[in-house]
């Protein structure tokens, strides 16, 4: 019998020296568009941050020195994107069974709490400047300023169109005693051993069989489509959208203080700056922590009721038991559900066409449970 999971040394990089390794993650992050853009707009931002930062102290801006703590924390969630994408295509093995795909989710929920941190931070320093506002160096801080956009507005550019992932599949089928395993991937992605084995149905003291079927849908296959389907990449997005804002904040009140001398505007920007932030990063941390908490996914809120009755409807079906659905990573829906039968009733065909009708809503992957009622 062939295994049903790859060993972690066969694909991972951890037993191989130290430039070998480097050069393998270089390789993995080239390997695409979306890696490679996020790799090189990290670069571009984490500089124009350090100088940003270093000409903030120097003009003694809390709106631009607030500014390049936002890019820097900018850097943290296209790190995060970067890692994610990289680590997504990695193999699901006899410990992550699931493969390494949730990744993205903890970034973003990890970023999203740095990101809190730190509009609170500038919030707090905020208030204490307009009580008592510093004097600023304000005819060094609008070429500054003004690069800081240009900068921002060319991630905007970069990931307007934004992308995302979608998963091509395999299956699994079962009936009667036996059950069997196939699996076919997408060439580009890393390919799972064919298995195949048989077990006993399982019965219980009230004479009640189960029989389980299975539709899969494989994540470790990893293309191209659209910007909302990959949460990390619409997190990276949206702290691009508003440092991109906070920039023009920073500029707006580089004119105020030198044409009207309006140094109370420094501050109030940096509340803006700090407002954008947290405006930013909530999306994002609450649907992290939806999927994290296993939340039925909400855009199956409206559909499943529906489906429920359809099942219902299938000739030998008595009841729908136990359904369960939740999200394994962007847009990748799993559910279980067990189904109460007739004791003649066909359970291929009642697997069969339950599982299409929870692929028509996009559910990826399904565990039917058929369960045979008493005579």
């Amino acid at each position: 019998m062939l295994p049903l999971h790859s060993k972690d040394g066969e694909y991972k990089l951890g037993n191989v020296r130290l430039k070998d390794k480097l050069f393998g993650w270089f390789r993995l992050i080239f390997s695409d568009k979306t890696s490679r853009n996020l790799f090189l707009f990290l670069i571009l931002n984490f500089s124009f941050a350090f100088v940003e930062l270093l000409f903030g102290v120097w003009t003694n801006s809390l709106g631009l020195i607030s500014d390049s703590f936002h890019m820097f924390f900018d850097c943290t969630a296209l790190l995060a994107g970067l890692a994610a994408s990289v680590i997504t295509k990695w193999r699901a093995n006899e410990r992550y069974s699931y493969g390494y795909v949730r990744a993205e989710v903890l970034a973003g929920f990890v970023n999203g709490l740095f990101l809190l941190f730190i509009a609170f931070f500038i919030f707090s320093e905020a208030v204490e400047r307009a009580i008592e506002p510093p004097e600023v160096k304000h005819e060094r801080l609008f070429v500054v300023s003004v690069l800081g956009f240009l900068v921002n507005m060319v991630g905007i550019f970069a990931f307007q169109h934004g992308h995302g992932h979608s998963h091509g599949g395999h299956g699994h089928s079962h009936g009667g005693n036996d059950h069997e395993h196939s699996h076919s991937l997408d060439a580009s992605s890393l390919t799972h051993n064919l298995a195949q084995h048989s077990n006993n149905v399982h019965s219980h003291s009230h004479a009640h069989a189960h029989d389980h079927g299975h539709s899969h849908e494989a994540w470790d296959n990893v293309k191209k489509t659209d910007a909302s389907q990959s949460q990390i990449m619409q997190g990276v997005f949206l702290h691009i959208l508003a440092d991109t804002l906070g920039s023009v904040g920073v500029i707006v009140s580089a004119i105020l203080m030198s044409q009207f001398g309006w140094m109370i505007a420094d501050p109030i920007c940096s509340m803006f700056i700090a407002t954008l932030i947290s405006l930013s990063v909530l999306p994002l941390l609450r649907d992290s922590v939806c999927v994290l908490m296993q939340r039925t996914p909400k855009q199956l809120d409206s559909q499943l009721p529906g489906c429920y009755q359809r099942v219902m409807q299938l000739e030998g079906v008595y009841s729908v038991q136990e359904p369960h659905f939740w999200t394994l990573c962007s847009d990748v829906f799993i559910g279980t559900i067990k189904l109460e039968v007739t004791p003649d009733a066909d359970s291929k065909y009642i697997t069969s066409h339950t599982h299409n009708i929870f692929t028509q809503i996009g559910v990826r992957q399904l565990y039917v449970q058929i369960d045979y009622a008493a005579m």
